[in-house]
């Protein structure tokens, strides 16, 4: 071994270790940060178009949309926060209202007009054996393991808060950082990668073009399922619409249940008020309607873009939330889509048809 081979050996050694012990450094920031950068990503027009209008000042443009970030995170969750603590106790409130005025023991008959279903819930409140299940004592007894399993909980519910606290501020420390000097590190980046320009140029492209389908796709569809399902709560006279609205929105992009964690609840609420009418009206509309939109809308947002197989995509997506977590909702189609660009380059550059490379036999 030469003299530069051996020093080629130990140079990229070290850096491998150095590459290494960096990852575990920050590792325990790597989730924020890529929040960050798949938020400066889509917001990254807008900061252009800012410090443009502020003469180039691209520090004091990163800082107001930076701000703005976070004015537009902490306002709602701080005033949906002040939302939910009064109407938990409006919902005790009306429960124990219901209770006193009876409602309990209506509960059975008001069941038994449901459509197909309506005897056998009937007999399952009922009991099996025609002894009438005391539904008081069940949902007093329900509220008290509720109650004992919050207090339990406070404690790691507490730290949760804080780490999730931690890991937004660290995303918006990211975010201004990224916003301020990003288009520069990326420039350095992309002159180290050791590849032919025009693959860097297509994996570059297709990344771009994949990180902006799957947002728009996400969002577009959480707002779409969420203004249905809103209509459907001010049609039927839901009590708190405004919030309901919000937590369909946010709860949209979970692929299993996702908007039929908010509107099923409000089913059952119809059908214990005695409203089967209005229940089965929304049964119908958030199976039929806002469940459907996910199933079709948002593969065809992500697929019509980024062009890829509706049946990969949601498999990346469920595979990606498995693995990932939230995060896998965007990261799962990214990978994939890297993945078809990476095959893409490998047929140009050094795939041959056996029918090509083979010489042809004299005849």
């Amino acid at each position: 071994m030469t003299r530069s081979q051996l020093f080629t050996v130990v140079f990229f050694a070290l850096l491998a270790l150095l590459l290494y012990q960096i990852g575990l450094i920050l590792q325990p920031f790597l989730f924020p940060a890529i929040w960050a950068a798949l938020l400066a990503h889509w917001v990254f027009p807008l900061h252009r178009r800012l410090t443009s209008l502020m003469r180039g000042r691209d520090t004091l443009s990163a800082g107001c949309l930076t701000v703005g970030v976070l004015t537009v995170v902490v306002v709602p969750v701080v005033l949906m926060s002040v939302s939910f603590v009064r109407e938990a106790v409006a919902v005790e409130q009306t429960i124990q209202e219901w209770i006193a005025a009876g409602g309990v023991q209506e509960l059975p008959e008001r069941l038994a007009t449901v459509p197909v279903v309506g005897n056998w819930l009937r007999s399952v409140v009922a009991g099996g054996g025609g002894q009438p299940v005391s539904i008081e004592d069940s949902v007093v007894s329900g509220a008290k393991w509720v109650s004992q399993f919050l207090v339990s909980q406070i404690g790691d519910f507490l730290k949760n808060a804080v780490v999730l606290i931690s890991n937004f501020f660290i995303m918006l420390m990211v975010l201004f950082f990224l916003f301020k000097d990003g288009e520069r590190w990326m420039e350095s980046l992309y002159e180290l990668i050791p590849m032919e320009e025009s693959h860097k140029r297509k994996i570059l492209t297709r990344l771009d073009q994949t990180v902006r389908a799957v947002v728009k796709g996400m969002l577009v569809t959480a707002l779409v399922q969420g203004v249905l399902a809103g209509l459907a709560y001010f049609v039927l006279r839901v009590p708190f619409p405004m919030v309901l609205t919000a937590l369909t929105i946010v709860l949209a992009p979970i692929p299993f249940g996702g908007t039929a964690l908010v509107w099923g609840p409000v089913v059952v609420y119809l059908f214990a008020i005695g409203s089967v009418g209005k229940a089965l009206g929304m049964l119908a509309w958030g199976v039929g309607v806002v469940s459907m939109i996910d199933q079709f809308l948002r593969p065809w947002l992500i697929g019509q873009e980024i062009q890829i197989p509706v049946l990969l995509l949601v498999l990346s997506v469920l595979g990606g939330l498995g693995l990932y977590g939230l995060l896998g909702l965007f990261a799962g189609p990214i990978i994939i889509s890297l993945f078809m660009t990476a095959i893409q380059i490998y047929r140009e550059e050094y795939f041959v048809p056996e029918a090509v490379a083979a010489p042809h036999s004299p005849p």
